[in-house]
């Protein structure tokens, strides 16, 4: 028997998958658990996603875009960058903050990639687009006068890993740290990191250094 290949089918099995990654964890998730979950059969499942890893890869992706969309509507509220910015970290920390089963997913994937390696390119490849986002934003800011003092394609990274970093110290220690300290702590970090310039210079700066 054929299946119909929609979308509605497939973000059924991508939010079936999500719930029974974050309850139970990867190492312990089989294709029919997703299955009796999102109410298929396995060969329907497998018909929509021929590997584990190919379903992991679309649950990764649709992970990043409902923490993306939150996250752009702060980065884009207003003109001052640095205000902008700091919405964003406060954003991005409570995604983390509320333990939701995106973020329990990514946290267990990431400890399930050091002995399994065929996560780790899916996960490759969402810090990858992650990182281009935020690289973009980092943009719009130079554009109105905020430059960051190191090279502005290391920011992001450093940006996550201070946060996934905090998650999982909250995780193993929720006592230790509060969600204010983890905020203000970014906040000072990244004011740290950049310096205002008038805006025309930091433009003309911009073009002399993609100039060969």
């Amino acid at each position: 028997m054929r299946y119909k290949k929609s979308e509605i089918s497939i973000a059924h099995i991508v939010e079936a998958t999500m719930r029974v990654l974050a309850r139970q964890g990867y190492a312990h998730t089989s294709l029919m658990d997703i299955a009796n979950e999102v109410g298929m059969s396995k060969g329907a499942v497998h018909y929509h996603f021929p590997t584990k890893e190919a379903l992991i890869t679309q649950v990764l992706e649709t992970s990043l875009e409902a923490v993306a969309e939150r996250t752009r509507k702060v980065w884009t509220a207003g003109a001052n960058p640095l205000i902008a910015m700091r919405s964003a970290l406060r954003e991005l920390w409570s995604v983390r903050a509320s333990l939701s089963d995106d973020v329990k997913v990514v946290a267990d994937l990431l400890a399930q990639s050091m002995h399994d390696p065929n996560l780790r390119q899916p996960l490759a490849s969402y810090y990858r687009i992650a990182f281009a986002q935020v690289e973009e934003q980092l943009r719009n800011a130079q554009a109105l006068g905020l430059r960051s003092k190191i090279d502005p394609a290391f920011l992001p990274r450093i940006m996550h890993a201070l946060l996934d970093g905090f998650r999982l110290q909250k995780t193993v220690d929720p006592d230790s740290i509060t969600d204010d300290q983890v905020v203000s702590a970014l906040e000072t970090i990244a004011i740290s990191l950049f310096e205002f310039t008038a805006p025309e210079a930091a433009a003309t700066d911009g073009a002399s250094k993609r100039q060969p």
